[in-house]
């Protein structure tokens, strides 16, 4: 079993806000980040696949289809956007770096899967919202 991973980059502005919450409350919790004129991150995505090595190429997975997948269904979706009036996968739930990151499992999870034909799977996802401040994921 072999794991590789891409990192990819993208920028998004959020607001995290709780629309059951009082504006003191949400100030409470959230601090700057409830700035109702929104606050944005230079994110970076950490995509973890684990697989045995297809005979033919000596790869888990071409890092060049697994570039394609996570730009095209997750990195046009988010990238420059505002989590919370653009992206449609986040409509209705809280912009938290947790739920991003459990959201983009949903998206890659089947994807990467039936690219590999069913070689290789999704390992990780690790999302970084600032240097020193991410979530990890493993589909659990």
């Amino acid at each position: 079993m072999v794991y590789i991973t891409k990192q990819v980059h993208f920028c998004a502005a959020h607001k995290l806000y709780n629309p059951n919450w009082s504006e003191g409350k949400n100030e409470e919790v959230f601090g700057p980040c409830a700035n109702k004129n929104w606050h944005g991150h230079n994110f970076d995505l950490f995509v973890t696949i684990k697989g045995d090595l297809d005979p033919d190429t000596g790869f888990v997975m071409n890092f060049k289809d697994l570039k394609e997948i996570v730009k095209n269904e997750v990195l046009e979706a988010v990238d420059h956007k505002n989590l919370n009036l653009d992206v449609p996968f986040m409509k209705d739930k809280l912009t938290s770096c947790e739920n991003l990151i459990i959201e983009f499992w949903n998206i890659l999870f089947p994807l990467i899967k039936q690219k590999s034909d069913g070689r290789a799977s999704l390992q990780a996802l690790k999302l970084y919202e600032t240097p020193t401040s991410y979530a990890e994921y493993y589909g659990e």
